[in-house]
């Protein structure tokens, strides 16, 4: 059992019942989005922030109603923050960046936040703060501040943090922190560091892996079966972080063979779960256009070191990796219009919440159709707003318990 709750950390599946899960609810980070920084902050459009509310309390409304518990990213960070002073200057220290406002700003601003109550100041870590909101004695003799427009960012927001699944992910009993490739998300592997730390209900956790220089994001993580891991690289992921994190998890004994999988270097396929992801322990619902083309390089711990095989194709290297005759592949249609669309609408990107039960956005009407077809259960939830940042069910999930399978 976990420290502070009554269920047991753990995954090592995408499709084992889901028991416990981290969501971030879309808050005042989305509000600092604006057609001059959008495109920085890694949004397509502005979203309509009440609209992405209730659409996020649907899909954790949808999870609760199936048994899963859901815990609130900013409420772990205000906990975090209550419980520890060390917490509290983790965060701090994260969040102000002498090389960007200089040294003598900088020690103001984080005097000041080491005053501010915890709700407070986890909102600030995660919304930002502008220089019109510095408090009026803070760095009054900072030519930095003299010299930016008042609306411009102290501490940058973080408005991609509502997909958690990149900053952390977990193998079998541990936790593993990654290191996000773009200068628009660094920051928040700073804050799931932190209530991995010092939240109570996380005492104790091991770490599994911790990347701090080859890039590494969950989204481009699948735990295909127990001891059985494919990591896409691409766009997101490098290859040095996909060696690094392979070896890491054969030294740690949570895996005897790793999947190296090649994707295309473009937003539209930035992550391998936004092409492929798991339904049920032996199907995948994959986006047509990569199913013949998609392969793998094998990694596999052996008594003498790392052996390194391929690159063969991904769905034979998945199967027999699994040790299962075929991986049945669901795919979004053979109209290749159709979909190509529901691949950019995140409709390879589901959440599985037991074998053959997964969310999934209900634009995506064809590969809904398809995956009902194929036996599986789809708990559809609205996603216009919360799609505009480029990720689905399971760019915004966390799992941190999963039954075995």
């Amino acid at each position: 059992m976990n420290a502070s709750g009554s269920v047991p950390l753990g995954v090592d599946s995408e499709v084992g019942r889901l028991r416990s899960v981290i969501l971030h609810r879309p808050g005042d980070e989305l509000k600092r989005l604006t057609p001059r920084n959008n495109d920085e902050l890694l949004f397509d459009a502005l979203p309509w922030v009440d609209r992405a509310q209730e659409e996020h309390d649907q899909f954790a409304t949808v999870l609760r109603e199936r048994g899963v518990e859901v815990l609130l990213l900013s409420d772990l960070l205000t906990e975090a923050l209550e419980v520890s002073g060390a917490a509290r200057i983790q965060g701090i220290a994260a969040a102000v960046d002498a090389r960007k406002i200089g040294h003598a700003l900088g020690q103001h601003l984080a005097a000041y936040l080491r005053k501010v109550e915890p709700k407070e100041l986890s909102s600030i870590l995660t919304a930002g703060m502008t220089f019109d909101e510095l408090p009026i004695d803070a760095g009054s003799t900072s030519l930095v501040r003299r010299m930016h427009h008042g609306g411009d960012f102290v501490i940058d927001p973080l408005p991609n943090l509502l997909f958690t699944r990149d900053s952390s992910f977990w193998v079998g009993p541990r936790v593993i922190i990654t290191s996000l490739a773009l200068s628009a998300r660094a920051r928040e592997s700073s804050i799931t560091d932190l209530v991995y730390a010092h939240h109570p209900r996380f005492k104790g956790v091991r770490r599994a892996y911790e990347s701090h220089t080859a890039p590494v994001e969950g989204g481009d993580v699948l735990l295909l079966a127990p001891g059985v891991i494919a990591i896409g690289v691409g766009e997101r992921t490098s290859p040095a972080g996909a060696e690094a994190l392979a070896r890491s998890v054969f030294d740690d004994g949570l895996a005897h063979t790793v999947l190296v999988v090649p994707i295309e270097q473009r937003r539209a396929s930035m992550h391998l779960d936004t092409v492929c992801t798991m339904v049920e322990a032996d199907a995948v619902v994959m986006y047509p256009a990569i199913q013949d083309t998609l392969a793998a390089f094998t990694l596999r711990k052996e008594d003498d070191g790392v052996s390194i095989r391929g690159a063969t194709p991904f769905l034979e290297a998945a199967a027999d990796a699994m040790g299962i005759g075929k991986l049945r592949v669901i795919d979004t249609g053979l109209d290749t219009v159709t979909a190509e669309r529901e691949q950019w609408d995140d409709g390879n990107n589901t959440l599985a919440v037991e074998p053959g039960v997964v969310v999934a956005y209900e634009r995506n009407v064809e590969t809904n159709a398809r995956l009902e077809a194929s036996g599986i259960e789809v708990l559809r939830i609205a996603g216009s707003e919360l799609g505009s940042g480029r990720g689905g069910p399971r760019c915004m999930s966390c799992p941190i318990a999963r039954d075995p399978l």
